[in-house]
């Protein structure tokens, strides 16, 4: 048997009773991950928690010296967004109901219903008052005598702790992790969490525990460590591997994501490498649900191939999944049928739970109709899997964990304990409150609540329920906001222009000619539209410059006017140049210059779709521009331009379809 059929065949093999323990992989950590030691002063913090124990030892104020006494917020019902389908629901093309909701595809008998109501069972179940308020109280002290891990109060938020996370706000997650996100770990004991400042703060973690740091005037050339990624990557990780030397390794990818076999792809890159660029990569880094920047989701099947790949070469698999609830099972049918296809490309597949073999629902119809992550896969524990909150609650919050094998977060708490220690308390004990509720007792807060002048009801707490009914809102919002942007995009992507014909015999017709100005794929999840700019048919395209010495008129030329242009009146848009997300300078000169990125999520609901059609309206113009004159004025203006543009964003006119903050 070769590796790839034993490698696909240990993926069905784990059942509950069989499951293989997560290999041993101490050999790929970095030197000084084998030297980290635990911290004295944190394995003393047990000692703490002894009932009446007197503190003497600790350097830990009293919680009567905390200015604050209480932490209240007014926090949204779980119920506020509506949610969208599972999945694309087929009716028959001979029903008269919802006919305006019907969306025909050519040659199918079938038509696809893209209702964006609310449905049945959503519309039973949601309050009335969805939209109201409610109210959170984090109490100074809670009442005595809860474990640990369900109280929740600022005596033990505000206080030193330990390296994990917040008892309560860790334990919740990891049960959350472990029963309902990744039932179907394949690996004996099933993985560990660990609470970190974000999922920037997760990698740099990662990349901690995995790599050595590599010096071009110290060390050997074939030392040198890289990170193994698709072509287009989040610029950010760029930024992160760049002061330890690693160099990052392109992997071609296609339209359903990284490509595990043939020329260009994975197994290609690792069987073929070349010692004299470096050492072999033994880590690699994805975002595969939504990718950052080409809106991708990495099937089932090819997270198999990638896996038994990485299986083989011994690599480490670095999952970033901000977005893996922003799944869009419409956009391959809106996609079709926007476009007069046959039939949709690349549509989401949900999984198939195998309980022969073991497998486990979730206990939600959403969550198992997501695309799962690489833990579903990971037989062998090579899985880090980095989780955050910016996208679920807010950016501001810089709170998420990473989710693996034991081992790999015993490590990661080692390099947390002299760095980070665990995330704010407040804020973790804000979100502890949001998803847990009050403890029973804690109703003898009410007296505090009273002097705020208490008008909204008290939460129970979201709980998981609660929790996943928030994602599936937020999923709809941003499906919609997707699918109007995507459809605008689309009915601007061609000029028409009418010209006269050249004989005279011909005057009675009319020539039409038809120019792609751009062209993209649907996002099958995630935030943003990946857009291939189609340079290479502008009037300009190769045209000589005023001045001989600066040569012709080029595509990086087109692609930096282009942004240029657009942040004039009365287009006032943002977008971001593909050259950002390119995974080295061979790309970003070959081929990042064509791309740009564009954000669905960054805007009001009002504004996504104005300035989504000012995006159109500004490239349909840019095309239109006949002289390099025009060209040459518009670059020359270009300190004015952005002295305009700044003050169009300070007025908050600037329309934000680029770059939104970190992301």
């Amino acid at each position: 048997m070769d590796a790839r059929s034993s490698t696909s065949a240990g993926f069905a093999a784990g059942t509950a009773d069989t499951k293989p323990s997560p290999r041993d992989l101490q050999h790929l950590y970095a030197e000084a991950t084998n030297l980290r030691v635990a911290s004295e002063m944190k394995k003393y913090y047990k000692f703490f928690q002894i009932p009446g124990i007197g503190n003497l030892a600790g350097g830990l104020p009293h919680l009567q010296f905390f200015p604050y006494d209480t932490l209240e917020a007014k926090i949204a019902k779980p119920e506020r967004w509506t949610p969208s389908p599972n999945k694309l629901e087929v009716v028959d093309s001979d029903s008269e109901d919802d006919e305006d909701d019907l969306v025909r595809i050519v040659d199918r008998v079938d038509a696809i219903n893209f209702s964006s109501k609310v449905p049945t069972s959503y519309s039973a179940s949601a309050p009335s008052d969805r939209t109201a308020p409610e109210r959170i109280v984090v109490p100074k002290l809670a009442p005595q005598g809860f474990d640990p891990e369900q109280k929740i109060d600022l005596a033990t938020a505000l206080q030193y702790g330990g390296t994990e996370g917040y008892p309560p706000l860790r334990a919740w997650i990891r049960k959350f992790t472990r029963e309902c996100l990744h039932p179907n770990v394949p690996y004996e004991g099933g993985p560990e969490v660990i609470m970190t400042v974000g999922s920037t703060d997760g990698l740099w973690k990662t990349l901690e525990l995995f790599v050595d740091d590599w010096n071009p005037v110290r060390d050997d050339i074939s030392t040198r460590p890289g990170l193994l990624c698709e072509t287009f990557i989040y610029g950010n990780v760029l930024s992160q591997i760049a002061p330890k030397g690693m160099q990052a390794v392109e992997v071609q990818a296609d339209s359903r994501g990284m490509i595990p076999y043939g020329p260009g792809s994975l197994e290609d890159v690792l069987d073929n490498w070349d010692l004299s660029k470096g050492r072999r990569p033994h880590m690699m880094y994805t975002v595969t649900i939504g990718h950052n920047p080409t809106g991708v989701v990495l099937s089932v099947e090819r997270r198999k191939q990638i896996y038994e790949v990485c299986s083989r070469f011994d690599v480490i698999i670095v999952e970033d999944d901000p977005y893996w609830y922003m799944q869009f099972p419409s956009a391959a049918g809106k996609e079709a049928a926007s476009r007069n296809l046959g039939k949709p490309k690349n549509p989401l597949v949900a999984p198939t739970i195998n309980q022969a073999a073991g497998q486990r629902s979730s206990g939600s119809e959403f969550l198992d109709s997501l695309v799962p992550s690489f833990l579903s896969v990971d037989v062998d524990g090579r899985v880090v899997r980095l989780d955050t909150f910016s996208k679920t609650v807010a950016p501001g919050c810089r709170l998420g964990y990473v989710t693996a094998q034991p081992a790999i977060i015993e490590r990661l708490t080692r390099i947390t304990e002299t760095c980070t220690q665990q995330p704010s308390g407040f804020v973790q004990s804000l979100i502890s409150e949001l998803l847990m509720g009050p403890l029973p007792a804690a109703s003898s807060e009410k007296a505090v609540a009273t002097k705020s002048k208490q008008v909204e009801p008290s939460s129970a707490g979201w709980q998981f329920d609660g929790w996943i009914r928030w994602l599936e809102g937020l999923r709809g919002e941003y499906e919609r906001r997707m699918n109007i942007m995507c459809s605008i995009l689309d009915e601007g992507s061609f000029q028409l222009k009418q010209g006269t014909p050249v004989r005279s015999v011909d005057a009675d017709w009319g020539v039409i000619t038809k120019t792609q100005l751009y062209s993209f794929d649907w996002p099958r999840g995630g935030m943003f539209i990946w857009v291939r700019m189609h340079f290479e048919a502008h009037p300009l395209w190769y045209a000589r410059r005023a001045n001989p010495a600066d040569g012709i008129v080029d595509g990086p030329l087109l692609a930096t006017s282009l942004m240029l242009f657009l942040t004039t009146k009365p287009y006032l848009v943002l977008i971001s140049p593909g050259t950002m997300f390119s995974a080295n300078e061979n790309v970003r000169l070959k081929r990042g210059w064509a791309y740009v990125r564009l954000c669905f999520a960054a805007e009001s609901d009002e504004n996504n779709e104005d300035c989504s059609k000012r995006l159109v309206a500004g490239i349909q113009k840019f095309w239109k521009f006949k002289r390099v004159e025009e060209l040459e004025d518009l670059l020359s203006s270009s300190s004015v331009a952005m002295e305009e543009a700044a003050e169009a964003r300070d007025a908050g006119l600037m329309g934000n379809l680029g770059v939104w903050q970190g992301c």
